[in-house]
């Protein structure tokens, strides 16, 4: 009897955690707890930043199809009933001048001229141009590359009133093709920069066995390196289209004696500074000068965030 009690002496004391169950260290455990506490503070970062970033948008497209009477009799309400809404905003801003609108529809298409063309000029010069200095060797590569960068870093006032001297002279203020000029050396410098980032991933040993096939500088870039950095191309073009789209003292430098050349960051301006123009009509405006850049966001997202170069090279 003594060994047994002896025995019984001698053996290890069971652990804390077998002795208080085994789900007991693992519902309490620290790692769980951070895991669970986190989980439920992602959700409500998410939901915050959404609240944050969208109710904005979301008043503002509530504003501009209330009805101005039911506007004025309670402003902050955020679920109008289906009585209130109406179109007649819109329909009062997209009308030309002459049948008593504000002309928008003339506007958008002003300022989708200029935002196109400023966007083709722009990727005509910053493809080449950052490729060469991607790919090709020559002395002072590195310091041009910063240079461009340098260039971006001025303010445009600075350039203002040289460029509207310029272009005065020579004839072509009032012009919209003298503004996409203008936009175009805004942009390209960073264009250029940014691609030459992009150029500078791309395998070169895909051109490089593209060269011993025969295929020449031209058919490489064109047939390998701009499918492979169809992503950055796209990013850079989305990131002129909204400068050009939105740009507005170069704008009003150039084309503000002509109504009918006039770009939508002008005409709402216009609208903005009229003490007769009803809100809900100023929000109209608001919203024609932002959706089609977030529509064109959403449109290109897939192309965007694609990693085409992924798998192009095989290890």
């Amino acid at each position: 009897m003594a060994d047994v009690v002896t025995a019984a002496a001698d053996a290890p004391a069971a652990p804390t955690a077998q002795r208080r169950g085994p789900t007991a260290g693992r519902r309490w455990s620290r790692y769980r707890v951070e895991v669970r506490v986190l989980g439920v503070l992602r959700w409500v970062v998410i939901v915050g930043l959404m609240l944050f970033t969208l109710f904005p948008f979301y008043y503002m497209v509530l504003l501009s199809v209330r009805d101005l009477s039911a506007l004025l009799q309670d402003p902050a309400r955020l679920w109008p009933a289906l009585s209130e809404f109406t179109v007649s905003t819109y329909r009062e801003v997209l009308t030309s001048t002459g049948s008593g609108g504000q002309g928008f529809l003339r506007f958008i298409a002003n300022s989708g001229l200029i935002a196109l063309g400023t966007v083709a000029v722009t990727l005509a010069f910053a493809i080449s141009g950052a490729y060469a200095i991607a790919r090709l060797r020559f002395p002072g590569r590195r310091n041009i590359s910063v240079l461009f960068l340098a260039v971006y870093l001025f303010p445009s006032i600075l350039l203002a009133v040289p460029l509207f001297v310029f272009f005065t002279r020579i004839g072509l203020r009032g012009s919209l093709a003298a503004l996409v000029l203008v936009y175009v050396s805004q942009t390209v410098a960073v264009a250029i920069y940014m691609l030459r980032n992009y150029f500078q991933t791309v395998p070169a040993s895909i051109e490089e066995a593209a060269a011993v096939d025969g295929a020449g500088r031209f058919t490489i870039l064109r047939r390998i390196t701009l499918p492979l950095a169809m992503p950055a191309i796209l990013s850079n073009a989305l990131f002129v289209f909204m400068i050009a789209w939105n740009e507005f003292l170069f704008a009003l430098l150039f084309l503000v004696e002509d109504r009918s050349r006039w770009t939508v960051s002008l005409g709402l301006s216009q609208l903005a500074g009229s003490i007769e123009i009803p809100t809900t009509v100023l929000m109209a405006g608001s919203v024609i000068l932002t959706l089609p850049i977030v529509v064109l966001f959403f449109a290109t997202e897939r192309l965007l965030t694609g990693g085409l170069t992924a798998g192009a090279e095989k290890g």
